[in-house]
């Protein structure tokens, strides 16, 4: 009987197939995967999003695209929020200049394929950063947003539905579902 092998890429094999290729990768613990292209309905989601975001955060705030790569150095994973807030200075990991290690939110828009993932163990990663104040969830098959924020010592997770505001501590937001939602309609 054979077994398969798992292969185990350094940091450093990352990088540089992320500097030749078209495509952007996560990269955990060794392994490296392909990010699949979204639907219309994901990029207008997370579009919209942003733009809420964008409209609320103070001074010294910035909100990125999912262009932009955050590194969980503790738990070995880079990967690319669908939206990332960082307030002050951007500090970047040390072996790569593209990949941020201090967001105070990042935002995950599920699909069909990811949401199991970016609602357990991708959160898992998330919530090593020290900087990280909030995660938020939006749903792509329901109108629903999952705030995920830090507490004293746990994470208080509240989910909000069609006619309702999340409500974000850090940094301070109020998004209106169905506000979120309503670019949806007609695509």
């Amino acid at each position: 009987m054979t077994s398969a092998r798992r292969l185990h890429h350094t940091y450093l094999d990352y990088l540089k197939l992320e500097r030749d290729s078209p495509i952007k990768h996560e990269y955990c613990d060794g392994e490296i995967f392909a990010m699949a292209g979204g639907t219309p309905e994901h990029a207008t989601l997370s579009a919209e999003i942003i733009t809420m975001i964008r409209g609320q955060l103070r001074e010294g705030c910035r909100v990125m695209t999912s262009d932009v790569k955050v590194r969980i150095e503790s738990s070995d994973l880079s990967t690319y929020p669908d939206a990332t807030v960082v307030c002050g200075p951007l500090k970047r990991d040390g072996a790569d200049e593209n990949a941020l290690t201090n967001p105070v939110l990042v935002v995950e828009v599920t699909s069909p394929s990811s949401e199991d993932y970016d609602r357990g163990e991708k959160l898992s990663h998330y919530k090593q950063l020290a900087s990280l104040q909030a995660v938020l969830i939006v749903s792509h098959r329901e109108r629903r947003v999952t705030v995920i924020e830090r507490a004293a010592k746990t994470w208080l997770v509240t989910e909000f539905r069609s006619s309702e505001r999340a409500e974000v501590k850090a940094p301070s937001l109020t998004l209106e579902i169905e506000a979120l939602y309503r670019v949806l309609e007609g695509l």
